[in-house]
């Protein structure tokens, strides 16, 4: 096995930086031992349903479903897409940001790997707020931006029309509750 192999390193991403590189899976969702050099586009795998038999008690393997492994991939078009826009925005100039004076200064402090001599935030959490903030912020001011917002307007109406909400997905371990604070 050479060193660029998933059993021997997993892991080929700081959690403190940009999520750069990824291993390859294969139709089985099984590492292939090539490395992509670029982010794994965000999806979502779901079990399907499957019809429950009538007058008989349903079993969990009854609930899910015909696809060849019960379980469907989607990409997920508008997080990928939001994430191309809020990488572009991270990279600006802050003077071009188009955020609050106060924002900017927040950003730069969360930025800044100086400021954290103990306990650094992970990417994904600088990431969240950064999407959060290029939502509430910047997102109105742009085309595309306009656009995320109606789709993400139209989701809230489909799901309860009297709250308007934006969920961030981080995984479990992931500092969830920091990004809230």
């Amino acid at each position: 096995m050479s060193e660029a192999s998933f059993s021997i390193n997993p892991i080929l991403n700081s959690p403190y930086e940009y999520p750069s590189r990824h291993w390859d899976m294969d139709a089985d969702n099984q590492p292939t031992e090539k490395i992509n050099e670029f982010r794994r586009p965000s999806s979502l795998k779901s079990p399907i349903a499957a019809v429950r038999r009538r007058n008989a008690a349903a079993t969990q393997g009854d609930l899910f479903a015909e696809s060849e492994d019960g379980v469907e991939y989607e990409t997920n078009e508008l997080i990928n897409s939001i994430r191309v826009k809020v990488d572009e925005w991270r990279r600006m100039p802050s003077e071009k940001w188009g955020v609050t004076p106060e924002t900017a200064r927040l950003l730069k402090w969360w930025r800044n790997k100086d400021n954290f001599p103990d306990i650094r935030p992970f990417f994904c959490q600088v990431e969240a707020v950064e999407t959060l903030i290029w939502l509430t912020e910047v997102a109105n001011a742009t085309v595309s931006g306009k656009q995320f917002l109606e789709k993400i307007a139209l989701a809230n109406d489909a799901a309860d029309k009297k709250r308007y909400r934006i969920a961030l997905k981080l995984a479990t371990g992931a500092g969830k509750t920091t990004v809230m604070a």
